[in-house]
């Protein structure tokens, strides 16, 4: 017992922040912290099951707060539909992003979120988390091969967004003004 506090100690103080910040690009920060403290929790109660590589520890608990973040994402529907069927209205989610004051950030949270939740998840994982292929594809249960073909599909799609969103042609970059290029 003794061995797997000393283990779990050293895996949360080690990962915490990183489960943390994974969550926060997600969700509200009250609900980030819930997030970040079950998936915890669960590892804790799959001691056992924690890979040995260390490599494969962040994106394993990635994992489990994905599926945490679902788990919390289908709680808030039903909650939400029971105010409407009680006949309130459902509490708004968090507050701001503080971050997105820059105006090319709120742009790119523009377009990722018309992106379905797959594209998002497979770029924010690659972009956000800094995972390289093979760990992003245990996060969400799939093979690296694969993976790599949802990414390359997730980032066409959200070049074509932001395209659509600034009246270029997707894969073509603005392009400067002659006064611009001297």
């Amino acid at each position: 017992m003794e061995d797997d506090q000393t283990r779990f100690t050293a895996l949360f103080e080690l990962h915490y922040p990183d489960v943390l910040r994974y969550a926060s690009r997600r969700i509200d920060p009250d609900q980030a912290r819930d997030v970040a403290s079950e998936t915890f929790l669960t590892a804790w109660r799959r001691m056992g099951d924690v890979p040995g590589e260390p490599g494969e520890v962040l994106p394993w608990l990635y994992s489990i707060a994905r599926n945490t973040l679902a788990n919390q994402r289908r709680a808030d529907r039903r909650r939400s539909r029971l105010w409407a069927r009680l006949g309130g209205t459902a509490p708004k989610g968090g507050g701001a992003d503080h971050a997105g004051t820059v105006v090319e950030e709120l742009a790119l949270h523009e377009a990722l979120g018309t992106l379905p939740a797959r594209d998002q998840e497979a770029l924010r994982l690659i972009g956000w988390e800094e995972l390289d292929v093979a760990s992003a594809a245990a996060v969400v249960g799939c093979s690296p091969k694969t993976f790599a073909v949802r990414l390359h599909r997730a980032r066409r799609r959200l070049d074509r967004a932001l395209a659509e969103r600034d009246g270029r042609v997707p894969g073509v970059h603005r392009q400067m003004a002659p006064e611009e290029a001297k």
